[in-house]
């Protein structure tokens, strides 16, 4: 089946109406694949961004580009993911033009695919000669993302190796369709992995040759690419054949060489440029004190000391003093060596023709030092000239920006606790097993985790964490998944359950079997998702990057505006001379109110109030299992007024269990249920496997044969047929019946209006066209369904099924729980359709499904959440991933993403309101009636202040906690249980 290219189902729970409409869903959203295969994203490392004008520079420097669809920008974290379309630009030209912007710009290794490569098998008929077979190689190799072919001419079937981001199988069987031959996909998603080795002792050429030789004999390595440079070797490979632990072994092996290979670290990079960037700050807040400390006290105390004010007031030259001296010397580091940055940040902006915090600093400090230099030469030659300098205003606005700079660094850092928590989840080292032939341990090896390979047999003790996702072939134990799920519960794991990697076994020893290592694992895909949520820009960012683009200009004006009318207003006595401080004049004054508004403006907390709240949001749904994707899902998530419910998988349990069987004919018990278990056992519905259950416990063995099925045919949403033991055999529905022209007696008619009323569905079973009996499966509500539903309506959300089922059981289900609107029989599109006619009515629409049908829902709604994800984590699939099979994390959702807007719009009030009244007050406006006055160091601290207490707001959003009513569930159900 074609994988659905937008939003992309989840697991597998297979629904009870899911069989009928997978077709269609293909039909209707291939032609989507194929429009939106060219397009291609790739992660870049951005380093030099100090705030979201910076980040909206990088964004205004491509997004002009041709082919550029989409950019979204994390100043946080120095990343930036851009979409485009590759037959118009490539990555370089992306890199290009950020550098051409002023920002230091690499590929990022996160933007690879983790899964680099992907093959698929096509059957090409119709290919006569070699001459054929190379007009499919020439026409597949030149799509764009396809990697290499290979064509077997006598066995007419194609191998196509491609990056699954940017084309897709289905445009290879078109571009083959397209030259004349029949083409028939074959397989799909043999993986090609790509891992990075260092190799210390790899230093010439020679050495170089031997690993590449070394390695491309390995059976399973595709590729070996050889970066002498950096000593490293990328090899791609397949993981169901080999794996890096063979390739450190071979390296480490070849003779007369001594070689040492490590899995090559990755994230380092980012890791280390963050260190630097905070024990720099540091660095140079130390240097900056160190200078200013001392200016600082020269023009403010001890002056007033006796003894040095003496000191300080030797005349020099002229009227030029120790004092001036001494503090232009510090000052003059401080301003040009120190400050450097705020030049540098200067230029750029202004060269890329806008205007950030940088511009502010450099035309504030610049004011006052050059003034100060201004004054001291004037009294240098001048013997009568008494003017006041402001030294201590540039350097100690430097000083407490820095500062400010260094503890917003410190607090940005914590608001990806999250990720570093979860990137920590796995351990360190693994116990490899060896076993022989019958299953028994041979040895056992402790290795490093990064090397464990598919197929492995890991064995978990007690109290250790799992090493890696698997399969369980020895053992029972409790694992406690709280830290992957947000399932307090320890969940009970025996032979063939599944297990995720990072979690903790509580209680026995567990040998499994490896089944998704590295960048497969549910771990790394749960980092990824939201690492990239991270990138996904909320729709209300818009405004900060709007204000942001006339901030700065808005406030050069304010404050030229400012002196002016401060030094007019001097000039042309206008207030009293009492009002003017000691030694100093009207233009002094002046100048210290517009320097103070030029500093004290603060555009920096606009930027960071979404991405910083929204990191801290994202980290903490992740923590307790709910997964959502960005800032917009966060966004829609907190307006949704309506939400829509699947029925099988989601308000129920999704798994029928027969409860009752009424035999209508002769027909003896277990003949009937083994004349309906063979020709069921060849169906994969729910309903079907509920029944054959259900027949086995009627049977001695274990597994029984059940008699052969023969001309098996199965009709979408009705049912199925079969010739059993001669006998004609018809298991389904009413209309199932009544199109194969079978009589349904009064007696059965009444126990099937019975069936349906409580919400259950009665399975009709004919044998030679005879009614024989009906058997009743039952799909039980999720516990604490009802109460959920009630806690939506408490929270002012409207509740809405939409089902394939009935309408008998439908508006069953929906009474017990207490949902007033009902849509059943629905298909597939009709689910979207009415998705569609609630956003027309007024209504910002979540839809809740968890199987493939809920699809074109999940696509259509404003908000899409996939729940019982479990390990299938569907990255794809929706905006908000439940990892637990639990309705109460659709609460959980909505009221988390409700406070974190709620945090947002209050670090927008904080940071728009502190603007608005602290612009005015450095102004001045406060000076007339109190004499209070704010100098300009005093306003830039204050600056720097409001930067860091918008992130410290964020961070108070790692304290949520769910709803208290929640928590009331819990108990109940834990009551019912210990019942």
């Amino acid at each position: 089946m074609l994988k659905l290219p937008r939003r992309k189902r989840s697991p597998a729970a297979t629904n009870q109406e899911n069989a009928n409409d997978v077709a269609t869903i293909d039909d209707d959203e291939t032609a989507a694949g194929a429009r939106k295969a060219a397009e291609v994203k790739v992660v870049l490392c951005v380093s030099g961004m100090t705030c979201s004008a910076c980040a909206v520079s990088v964004e205004n420097s491509i997004k002009h580009l041709p082919g550029i669809l989409d950019a979204a920008i994390d100043f946080l974290n120095d990343r930036a993911q851009i979409s485009y379309l590759p037959n118009l630009i490539d990555e370089d030209s992306i890199v290009k033009a950020i550098e051409n912007a002023g920002f230091q710009a690499t590929i990022s290794k996160d933007s690879a695919d983790h899964r680099s490569r992907e093959v698929c098998r096509i059957r090409v008929n119709g290919m006569g000669c070699n001459s054929c077979s190379s007009m499919v190689e020439s026409v597949l190799e030149e799509m764009y993302g396809v990697q290499k072919t290979h064509i077997a001419l006598f066995n007419g079937e194609a191998e196509v190796h491609y990056d699954p981001k940017v084309v897709n199988s289905t445009q290879f069987i078109v571009a083959i369709q397209d030259i004349g031959f029949d083409a028939l996909l074959i397989t799909i998603g043999e993986h090609i992995s790509k891992i990075e080795l260092k190799i210390d002792g790899m230093d010439n050429e020679n050495s170089s040759t031997k690993v590449k030789e070394s390695l491309e004999s390995v059976v399973g390595i595709e590729d070996v690419d050889i970066d002498m440079g950096l000593t490293k070797v990328t090899i791609s490979y397949k993981p169901d054949i080999t794996g890096p632990r063979t390739f450190i072994e071979v390296i480490e092996s070849i003779k007369s060489e001594h070689f040492k290979a490590t899995i090559y670290p990755a994230n380092v990079g980012r890791e280390n440029r963050k260190e630097k960037e905070i024990k720099q700050h540091y660095k140079y807040f130390l240097w900056s004190s160190a200078l200013s400390v001392p200016v600082f006290l020269t023009s403010m105390v001890f002056m007033y000391i006796p003894g040095i004010k003496q000191i300080l007031d030797i005349k020099v030259v002229n009227m030029m003093n120790v004092g001036h001296l001494i503090k232009w010397n510090l000052s003059t580091p401080v301003q040009f060596i120190i400050g450097s940055r705020f030049y540098i940040g200067s230029y750029k902006a202004l060269r890329r023709g806008s205007a950030n915090m940088d511009v502010l600093i450099t035309l504030g400090t610049n004011a006052a030092y050059f003034y100060s230099v201004y004054i001291v030469l004037r009294a240098a030659t001048s013997p009568a000239f008494d003017g006041t300098d402001f030294f201590e205003t540039s350097s100690m606005l430097i000083t407490f920006i820095l500062l400010g700079k260094y503890l917003e660094i410190l607090a940005k850092g914590k608001t990806s606790e999250a990720i570093a928590k979860l990137k920590h989840l796995a351990p360190e080292t693994a116990t490899l097993l060896t076993l022989d032939g019958h299953g028994n341990v041979i040895s056992e090896v402790e290795i490093s985790s990064e090397l464990i390979q598919k197929n492995d047999v890991i064995k978990i003790t007690p109290g250790a964490k799992v090493a890696s996702d698997g399969i369980v072939v020895w053992g029972e134990s409790h694992v406690n998944e709280s830290m992957i799920t947000g399932e307090a519960k320890p969940v009970a794991k025996r032979t063939g359950d599944k297990v995720i990697g990072g979690t903790m076994n509580e209680n026995g020893v567990l040998h499994i079997k490896a089944t998704h290592v590295g960048s497969e694992s549910s771990l790394a895909q749960i980092v990824r998702l939201v690492e990239s949520s991270q990138l996904a820009k909320a729709p209300i960012q818009k405004l900060a990057d709007h204000i942001s683009k006339y901030f700065v200009p808005l406030v050069i004006l304010l404050s030229f505006l400012t002196w002016i009318a401060w030094f007019l207003a001097g000039k042309l006595h206008l207030y009293p001379k009492s009002w003017l401080p000691s030694s100093m004049d009207s233009f002094e004054l002046a100048l210290q109110f517009g320097i103070s508004v030029m500093v004290i403006a603060c555009p920096c907390a606009l930027g960071l109030a979404t991405p910083t709240a929204v990191m801290v949001g994202t980290g903490v749904g992740a923590s307790q299992g709910v997964l959502i994707k960005g800032g917009q899902a966060l966004e829609f998530a907190h307006k949704a007024s309506c939400i829509v419910f699947d029925k099988t998988g989601t308000l129920t349990v999704g798994k029928p269990v027969v409860v009752n069987v009424k035999l209508m004919d002769t027909i003896v018990l277990e003949e009937l249920l083994e004349l309906t278990a063979a020709t069921e056992v060849n169906s994969e519905h729910p309903i079907a496997k509920a029944i054959v259950e259900y027949a086995k416990q009627f049977k001695e063995e274990h597994n029984p044969i059940w008699p052969e099925a023969q001309e098996f045919i199965s009709i979408p949403g009705h049912g199925v047929e079969a010739i059993v033991r001669n006998k004609k055999v018809v298991v389904g529905n009413k209309s199932l019946m009544m199109n194969n022209g079978i009589e349904i007696l009064g007696e059965t008619e009444s126990f099937l209006v019975d069936a349906e009323g409580m919400a259950k569905t009665a399975v009709l079973v004919a044998v030679d066209r005879t009614v024989s009996g009906v058997i009743v499966v039952s799909d039980p509500l999720k516990p604490g369904a009802k109460e959920v539903i009630s806690i939506l309506k408490s929270m002012e959300v409207k509740s809405i099924m939409v089902t394939g089922d009935n309408w008998g059981t439908a508006n069953s289900i929906a009474k017990e729980v207490g949902i007033e609107t009902v849509i059943a029989e629905a298909k597939p599109q009709q689910k979207a359709e009415e998705v569609k006619n609630l956003q027309t009515a007024g209504h910002t629409v979540a839809m809740v499904g968890d199987g493939i049908n809920d699809s074109p829902a999940l696509v259509a709604a404003d908000v899409g959440m996939a729940i019982g994800a479990g390990t299938d984590i569907a990255i794809e699939a929706a905006d908000i991933v439940l990892m637990k099979n639990d309705l109460q994390d659709v609460i959980t959702a909505i009221h988390l993403s409700r406070r974190t807007f709620a945090r947002i719009r209050l670090n927008y009030i904080w940071a728009l309101g502190y603007n608005l009244l602290a612009i005015p007050i450095a102004a001045g406006v406060l000076f007339p009636s109190t004499r209070f006055r704010l100098p300009p160091w005093i306003a830039g601290a204050a600056m720097a202040a409001s930067s860091v207490s918008v992130v410290c707001s964020s961070l108070m959003l790692k304290k949520y906690k769910r709803p208290k009513k929640l928590d009331e569930i819990d108990i109940q159900m834990k009551g019912i249980i210990v019942q």
